[in-house]
């Protein structure tokens, strides 16, 4: 297979497209950037559910014009199965598909602490051709294997066996972990593909959270001296509860799915969008080489509490400025008593402030929504209690507070 360009190429369709969208929001002032001032990186999506709600179904149909390729979940293989049938396959909605009119790349999840063989790449070959059977806009596969890296030799060999069975048109990608950077086996290994998809989210430690932006583009800059292929860069549109052993070691993620864990050491963490999207403009202005576009993990529903508002999350893809602007209310509910609200009257998920304060006259107050009474030098507030983001156009009781007089304007004090 011939070596594509590592620069990406001007999408003027998607600039069009992207335009009409601001036009249509009435932001039409708003422009792109031009091809040769920092080009707008084309945006794929992951399609993690594992079940076609019809939340997610309205989802496709929604975005389908600032996505470029669907990443759909194909089948993911365990470890150690308990049934006989060690790979568990993820049927989506055709209909849904197909009328998006956009390429489909079939993602099959290999657990990493098994290495893959034959018999998987027959499966994945099976599965493919299953697909392709459908009618989809079939455009290729990707393998999602977090692997050791001392076991990536072992696993290029499987992905050279995986590209020499793909028909020639169908294009084979990989997601690449930034651990991998320290490996003298990763130009081997992403030789092997016809591109690959650099993960720069991940759960580390609960101070840096899913998303450390300046950590992501150090990675990025290394990986593009690594990488032989194009590459994309997958970023974050969603939040995580994770769960801490007493040793600070990851006991459990929770993300698309509950795993009914209690709290004891739980976080919940959060990938702030305009925080995002600074990266995304950074990358943009100067792309490193051989970055080709963006995949965002994953697509929000209506359903989904830890994804992006699908309001943001559009915005955000559009390349549209994405601001929150979070207002405190206090609503009189009898006499001296106020219930507090919070809302967000911005275009982007904003998250929520660390604490809320008032003036010492007041008597008494409690928490709601993820607040809680505390007390400091300067007195009583309100603490939150876990991270969260609150959606445009929603609001939320975090409250309620007992005061002889009280002007919210001025005496409720928002703290970062």
């Amino acid at each position: 297979m011939q070596m594509q360009s590592l620069r990406p190429r001007c999408r003027q369709p998607v600039y069009r497209r992207a335009l009409s969208l601001l036009s249509s929001l009435g932001l039409a002032s708003l422009s792109l950037s031009a091809c040769d001032h920092g080009t707008p990186l084309p945006n794929d999506a992951y399609v993690w559910q594992r079940q076609w709600t019809p939340e997610l179904k309205d989802a496709i149909r929604d975005n389908a014009d600032v996505v470029r390729q669907w990443r759909v979940l194909a089948g993911e293989r365990e470890a150690r199965p308990k049934q006989a049938e060690p790979w568990r396959y993820t049927e989506p909605d055709w209909p849904a598909l197909l009328s998006s009119r956009r390429p489909v790349i079939a993602v099959f999840r290999l657990n990493g602490q098994a290495p893959p063989g034959n018999q998987d790449a027959s499966a994945i070959i099976g599965r493919f051709r299953q697909w392709q059977a459908r009618g989809a806009m079939l455009a290729g596969i990707e393998i999602d294997h977090d692997c050791a890296s001392s076991r990536l030799p072992a696993y290029a060999a499987f992905l050279r066996e995986l590209r020499r069975q793909l028909p020639a048109a169908a294009t084979l990608s990989i997601t690449a972990l930034p651990t991998w950077l320290d490996s003298p086996a990763l130009e081997s290994l992403l030789a092997a593909p016809d591109e690959s998809v650099l993960q720069v989210h991940a759960v580390m430690q609960p101070r840096r959270g899913l998303f450390d932006p300046e950590q992501a583009q150090d990675w990025a800059m290394a990986y593009a001296k690594r990488a032989p292929r194009p590459w994309r860069i997958a970023l974050p549109a969603y939040g995580s509860r994770v769960v801490w052993d007493q040793a600070g070691r990851i006991a459990a993620v929770e993300s698309e799915r509950s795993l009914l864990i209690a709290d004891g050491l739980a976080s919940e963490l959060i990938a702030p969008p305009e925080q995002v999207m600074d990266f995304v403009k950074k990358m943009e202005a100067a792309p490193p080489r051989g970055l080709a576009g963006l995949v965002w993990f994953r697509l929000p529903t209506g359903q989904d509490r830890r994804a992006w508002s699908q309001s943001t999350w559009h915005a955000a893809l559009a390349r549209q400025p994405l601001f929150s602007k979070l207002e405190i209310t206090a609503t009189p509910a009898a006499s001296g008593l106020y219930d507090l609200w919070l809302s967000n009257s911005g275009n982007a998920d904003a998250p929520l402030p660390a604490a809320l304060r008032w003036p010492a006259s007041c008597l008494a107050a409690d928490g709601a929504g993820g607040y809680a009474l505390d007390y400091d030098a300067a007195g009583m507030l309100l603490r939150r209690v876990q991270p969260g983001l609150l959606q445009p156009g929603a609001k939320r009781r975090t409250g309620w507070l007992r005061c002889p007089a009280l002007d919210p304007k001025k005496d409720i004090h928002v703290q970062a």
